[in-house]
């Protein structure tokens, strides 16, 4: 039987996130978050100003509600606070508060040193077309069309 070397790679990077959020796990849950929960913080850390709760689910790439319910549990830990857009009433910021950044400024050193761990001994070269690679399959799994049966 012929090897299909597109599906064995599907399924790896499947089999590979599904690790990278299991043991992520050992790092930010003694923290009390999730990596859902640092993702979050990882952008509006990004964004002093803040971004919409639509623009936080596109860059998350989850659902609306997901993202409100992360935000529900974000903002009651006091990490993230939700405010009025000045230009749009229908519209809420959302920005990290003190706690919040100062929680991603604490777990993000942890998170580096954790990556820099999980991709010893790979040269740039390599981590490059892994990137590449990854966001060709991205782009890819954005735009597929279901097969006919």
């Amino acid at each position: 039987m012929k090897t299909d070397l597109g599906y064995e790679l599907t399924a790896a990077v499947m089999a590979t996130a599904d690790v990278f959020l299991r043991e992520s796990q050992r790092l930010f849950r003694p923290h009390g978050l999730t990596a859902a929960q640092y993702n979050v913080l990882n952008i509006l850390a990004a964004t002093p100003d803040g971004i919409s709760q639509r623009e936080l689910g596109d860059r998350l790439v989850v659902d609306r509600s997901n993202v409100t319910g992360l935000l529900d549990r974000l903002e009651k830990s006091g990490w993230v606070r939700r405010t009025d857009d000045a230009l749009d009433r229908r519209v809420y910021r959302v920005v990290l508060t003190p706690a919040g950044r100062a929680l991603w400024g604490k777990i993000t050193p942890l998170y580096r040193e954790v990556v820099t761990q999980i991709t010893h001994g790979l040269s740039a070269k390599r981590l490059q077309d892994g990137l590449d690679l990854l966001k060709t399959l991205e782009a890819g799994a954005t735009t597929w069309k279901l097969p006919n049966l």
